[in-house]
């Protein structure tokens, strides 16, 4: 990686934000033949949201931009050392699926009309399983589960290692240690960034810095649409019930999800009744969430579902929470463009899709630099919004 001692004095394209956004949108834009510099405050890339993130990737979205998205990351993500021409980082890709369960009528029939949208968007081997034929399939499942989803290409990776193959394989200049105080605005145009270590003049600048990418806009006067809302993982390694090889498995009912990590489990659910909060470094861990996915008891438990993992909760095994922030915005879709701002671009707001959407999604960002703004684009950072509501998994 091209590890930089100290700032540059020019770039073509400074790109705030050393996690998985950044480092794709650095590996499009040195791509385009563009000089880059990536600017991380933190001491090492994918060191914030990055490093906390589930690892899961899958096809199975329900609109066509999040489709098409998707579907050029997973493009490059499976040629990854073709692509990026380096063989040091390997994205860690893993097959295993999504399973998305539920207990209830009503969610059963959403689910296959899901799945009828999902193949009509040009989403292959997307499955309806029920019953019987369920449990056998995945034994891990309890009695109560009715009926999922799946599809078998779905599956995992690994996100730091996503993100330093993308930035070792752009050639682009890595400044860590190194954060950004302010944007030089002149004539309508962003000329500069100025950082705790000197300024740099820039013929563009990005911002990919997740939860923090709305106050930096701010600085230039650019208000973005985001929130960031906090969200938690469980880790509960060395769990010898936990089958090594079984998916991603979601209750579609709760939310509650988890998946095989570290020969154990790793267990999320994003309260949809979560505010948004400040978009600080450190975040506060909720005293409860291990209690809302592990308790049997508790109506959010994986254990509603998947029951092997009942035992867990007063097993007196090591367990650990981790926290960190989606990027929202109000249609749950991500910023990819020009702003009012000639020369700032944003590429943020993925809504916990980050690590899966961008290494396909810096092309756009990459092309928006070269050719100008696509108000086309369904990710175009001044697209009309509607308002969704719920959490996003």
């Amino acid at each position: 990686m091209n590890h930089l001692e100290a700032l540059p004095p020019t770039a073509d394209v400074v790109v705030v934000g050393g996690g998985v956004v950044g480092a794709a949108t650095a590996f499009h834009t040195a791509g385009a033949g563009l000089s880059t510099v990536i600017l991380e405050a933190r001491g090492e890339l994918a060191a914030a949201t990055t490093a906390v993130a589930t690892g899961g990737y899958r096809l199975q979205f329900d609109t066509a931009a999040e489709v098409a998205a998707m579907r050029e990351s997973l493009e490059l993500l499976e040629r990854f050392a073709e692509v990026t021409g380096q063989t040091a980082f390997d994205p860690a890709l893993r097959r295993r699926g999504y399973l998305w369960v539920t207990s209830r009528e009503d969610v059963a029939a959403h689910q296959r009309e899901l799945v009828d949208r999902q193949r009509q968007l040009g989403v292959d081997g997307v499955e309806v399983i029920a019953g019987e034929e369920l449990r056998r399939r995945f034994p891990h499942l309890g009695a109560a589960a009715l009926q999922a989803r799946f599809r078998l290409g779905d599956g995992f990776l690994s996100p730091r290692q996503v993100t330093f193959g993308l930035a070792a394989g752009s050639g682009a200049g890595v400044l860590c240690n190194c954060r950004v105080t302010g944007l030089d605005v002149a004539g309508d145009r962003v000329r500069a960034v100025r950082t705790t270590r000197g300024g740099i003049s820039a013929g563009a600048v990005v911002i990919a810095c997740g939860p923090l990418s709305g106050a930096l806009a701010g600085l230039a006067g650019v208000q973005l649409p985001v929130t960031a809302v906090r969200r938690h993982k469980l880790v509960c390694p060395d769990l010898p019930a936990v089958p090594a090889e079984a998916p991603m498995t979601i209750d579609e009912d709760t939310g509650a999800h988890w998946r095989p990590y570290l020969r154990g489990a790793a267990m999320l659910w994003n309260d949809p009744a979560t505010p948004p909060s400040p978009p600080d470094a450190e975040i506060s861990v909720d005293p409860t969430f291990a209690e809302a996915v592990l308790d049997p008891a508790q109506p959010t438990a994986v254990a509603r579902l998947t029951p092997l993992l009942a035992a867990a909760w007063r097993s007196g095994a090591p367990r650990w929470v981790e926290v960190g922030h989606y990027t929202m915005t109000p249609d749950h879709l991500p910023l990819v463009g020009a702003t009012a701002v000639d020369g700032l671009l944003v590429n943020t707001g993925y809504c916990g899709h980050g690590v899966m959407m961008s290494a396909g999604t810096g092309r756009r960002l990459a092309a928006a630099v070269t050719g100008g703004p696509d108000p086309d684009d369904p990710f175009d950072p001044g697209r009309p919004m509607r308002t969704l509501t719920g959490s996003r998994i």
